[in-house]
């Protein structure tokens, strides 16, 4: 149970933010795919109920408790990603998926929570302006061995989220030249050895459509198209709720999916958009300012790289939608449908609350 006191430091107002963005998510799938068997948006609210019980049960773990864990749940995981790698089932072109007897979760996806909380482990006591260089290496093998496992099963998008909070904790942790230097090196080692060596040719597609989406209008730009038809087609106020052409007659692919930011921009407009652009900028500026209301290093850490695994996935969907950014597949945290997406997302934002409402404990 939670102690009185810690009930009262609870931040209701960010749970209050995740509940508005999550249900803003169920009406947009229930609108993009009503008419599918499947039943998505009853499937989207059940695990939103779930998501919520769960991170009740997460306040009442104590994060340092979670942070000293973390190691023996992580080398966990990396055996099951290994193991499902090996003899997993192919669901959609990937083996991302675990089948359980009524549903089945996606592990990586709570892998990025391990990992954040593997980064607080590992930098918490350090007290250098600069990060050092065996930290640093350390720091690139937690977020490299998942990310290898995961961009085997194939899943860039996942992957690419272990690499964003990688960055997100070198940020805080601080980096002289040579650590900067050192990392743009890779970067470009990194991305001429994963072009020649790793993308397959639907992936290599999908960055050249990125950049010239009319060259191949009926097959890798044909998402970028019709994303971009249907936000600017939506006008100010939208064309109104299940009236939206492009997601109804299905001309939109993964519309209740990757591209349900373009469902909102078309059927509810630029207000749709502006709404979910503040329902959004609260949700990472109440994260933020937490970070003011904890002298925890540990919990600083947690706090800012939720934050910023959160906010970037966000603005890479966004901008992939609209065509600046090339297809990654990585969901609109709390709104895309996925159970797995936003069971993780809800826990990384409880991960948040624990450490808030301990502030004043772990003095």
């Amino acid at each position: 149970m939670i102690e009185r006191q810690k009930i009262q430091n609870i931040d209701w107002i960010l749970i209050g933010l995740i509940i508005i963005n999550s249900l803003i998510g169920v009406v947009v799938i229930y609108s993009s795919s009503h008419y599918l068997a499947g039943h998505f948006f009853l499937r989207q609210l059940i695990w939103m109920i779930i998501s919520l019980g769960v991170l009740f049960i997460l306040l009442t773990v104590d994060y340092r408790f979670l942070v000293d864990l973390s190691p023996y749940i992580y080398i966990l995981f990396l055996l099951l990603l290994g193991g499902n790698l090996i003899f997993g089932e192919l669901t959609a072109g990937t083996k991302s998926w675990i089948r359980l007897p009524f549903f089945q979760i996606q592990l990586s996806e709570f892998m990025k929570l391990l990992v954040i909380l593997m980064m607080a482990r590992l930098f918490y006591k350090s007290r250098n302006v600069f990060i050092n260089f065996r930290k640093g290496m350390a720091a690139i093998l937690i977020a490299a061995v998942p990310f290898c496992l995961v961009a085997l099963q194939p899943d860039p998008g996942t992957a690419l989220s272990y690499l964003i909070i990688l960055l997100g904790a070198f940020i805080l942790a601080g980096m002289n030249k040579k650590m900067i230097i050192f990392l743009l090196v890779a970067s470009v080692c990194f991305g001429l050895l994963a072009w020649n060596f790793c993308l397959k040719d639907y992936q290599k597609d999908r960055l050249t459509a990125f950049v010239f989406p009319g060259n191949d209008p009926l097959g890798s730009g044909y998402q970028i198209i019709q994303s971009k038809i249907a936000i600017g087609s939506g006008g100010f106020l939208g064309k109104g709720f299940k009236k939206g052409t492009q997601s109804q007659l299905r001309f939109l692919p993964a519309r209740h999916t990757d591209f349900i930011f373009a469902v909102i921009g078309e059927e509810f407009g630029f207000l749709g958009i502006l709404f979910t652009l503040m329902s959004y900028v609260l949700l990472i500026t109440r994260i933020l300012k937490s970070i003011k209301e904890t002298i925890d290093r540990a919990g600083a850490y947690i706090i800012f790289l939720v934050a910023v695994l959160i906010s970037v996935q966000f603005f890479i969907n966004v901008f992939m939608t609209v065509g600046l950014l090339p297809l990654t597949g990585i969901p609109l945290p709390f709104l895309s449908y996925g159970g797995s997406s936003l069971l993780a997302n809800t826990m990384a934002v409880a991960l948040v609350l624990n450490v808030k409402m301990r502030r004043f404990v772990n003095v």
